[in-house]
């Protein structure tokens, strides 16, 4: 390859990419490298929003996921752990090359081109949009639960259970979702943090105080459930298309990696106990959300489900907070309107209106979240990462130990992808029928 070919490919890999297009001129490809470089956040501040997108609703899920593949498939719950956390570990990477990289796209962009940007907007976007509204069905099943038969009549209609209440959760999330700045987002996650903590208290005082107790021994592996079981915990480890974001947020970024490794080891310490609490408890019977099997006359019973309605609120605007940029790049990108206050709020209140409407239609918590675990999850938090890297890093052009671990992911990624994909369509399918 000549000298001149090598620097025009050296200046290509320093442009930035946000909507596929070259910057036009190095002075702008410059500016703008320096503003990916440059973050406001700190490093608490990051960890609380790693640990909000990290800990989720999975968390009253994960005792259904252990119910169904049995104690043995705990293992498998820190074997994902394990490879998210790894695959977390080569986003950052990527990040590092300084290679222009903002969003998650842009890293499918810079592997793969444009096909390989659609592929990872698709699927990300695909992810966290479902992520949000299971947190919609999520509040709507427990304020039913809590309030039952609950029925307004508005100018001659009535609206009433599951309904209502995840309209009326749409309402109180929407000013949240016109907030942009991570920084200012991360005081509402360190509420969701606290909030996940006090849910994991109250089930345990629950079993301990008030009654209930660890009295269901369950069984050792259900082959059967395994599929649902992981593809649950695939879920419970969704955040991968929102580090980007963080990432570019930290004031400091060489101590991402640490973000990462805090957050994924407490996260997880949380998804087993809350496993293991409410296995223990309910055996079998433990509902997709835990929460559901709580005696609603207990206060400890009371205080796990409240705060289990205060999660989603704080973790709905992080989760499509890249939803909402992508949209607002694309509109200033066509000229169809510019940058203000304005945009930022029609674009979000639109975003949540989409999502109440998507949750009033599907109410299968359980279910919705085990397809999203295997087809969203494991592609975005598994699989993409993984062929990025290999293609950005030219590590699939050596035979080394990296190669090796990343191979053996991608194809238990496949796995996971499959059967629980097959299992999750099927459980839908004899719901609505």
């Amino acid at each position: 390859m000549s000298n001149e070919a090598e620097r025009r490919d050296v200046e290509n890999l320093s442009i930035p990419l946000l909507n596929g297009e070259e910057t036009p001129n190095k002075a702008a490809a410059a500016s703008d490298d320096q503003a990916c470089n440059v973050g406001s956040t700190s490093f608490v501040k990051t960890c609380l929003n790693c640990l909000n997108a990290l800990s989720g609703v999975g968390i009253l899920s994960v005792p259904y996921a252990l119910a169904s593949g049995g104690w043995l498939s705990l293992i498998l719950l820190f074997i994902i752990a394990m490879a998210t956390f790894y695959t977390g570990m080569l986003i950052k990477k990527c990040m590092d090359m300084n290679l222009g990289i903002k969003t998650y796209p842009d890293i499918g962009y810079r592997a793969f081109g444009g096909k390989g940007r659609l592929v990872v907007s698709i699927t990300m976007y695909a992810e966290l949009y479902l992520v949000a509204t299971g947190f919609l069905i999520l509040e709507g099943d427990n304020l039913d639960n809590i309030f039952p038969n609950t029925i307004i009549e508005l100018g001659g209609l009535s609206l009433g259970g599951k309904k209502l209440f995840v309209i009326l959760i749409g309402l109180i999330i929407t000013p949240s979702v016109w907030l942009d700045n991570l920084n200012l987002l991360s005081y509402i996650s360190a509420s969701a943090v606290f909030a996940s903590v006090i849910i994991i208290c109250s089930i345990f005082w629950t079993a301990t105080i008030d009654g209930v107790g660890f009295n269901n021994k369950g069984t050792l592996i259900n082959w059967e459930g395994i599929p649902t079981a992981v593809s649950l915990y695939a879920f419970c480890y969704c955040a991968h298309p929102v580090f980007p974001t963080m990432y570019n947020s930290t004031r400091k970024k060489p101590q991402f990696s640490n973000v990462l490794l805090m957050c994924f080891v407490l996260s997880t310490f949380g998804y087993a106990s809350m496993a293991i609490f409410g296995y223990l408890m309910y055996g079998s019977n433990v509902q997709s959300q835990i929460t559901l099997n709580l005696p609603v006359n207990r206060l400890s019973s009371k205080v796990a489900i409240f705060t289990t309605l205060v999660n989603p609120i704080a973790k709905y605007a992080l989760m499509v907070t890249p939803i909402t940029n992508a949209l607002k790049e694309l509109l200033q990108a066509d000229g169809t309107c510019k940058k203000s206050r304005l945009t930022n709020i029609l674009i979000g209140t639109a975003l949540v209106i989409s999502t109440v409407i998507v949750a009033v239609s599907v109410p299968f918590f359980g279910d919705l979240m085990s397809l999203v675990g295997a087809v969203l999850s494991v592609t975005a938090s598994l699989l993409l990462p993984c062929f990025c890297y290999l293609k950005i890093s030219e590590t699939y052009k050596k035979f080394c130990f990296q190669t090796v671990a990343i191979m053996g992911i991608i194809f238990t990624g496949v796995l996971i992808g499959i059967f629980g994909t097959y299992t999750s369509v099927l459980n839908i399918i004899e719901q609505l029928m």
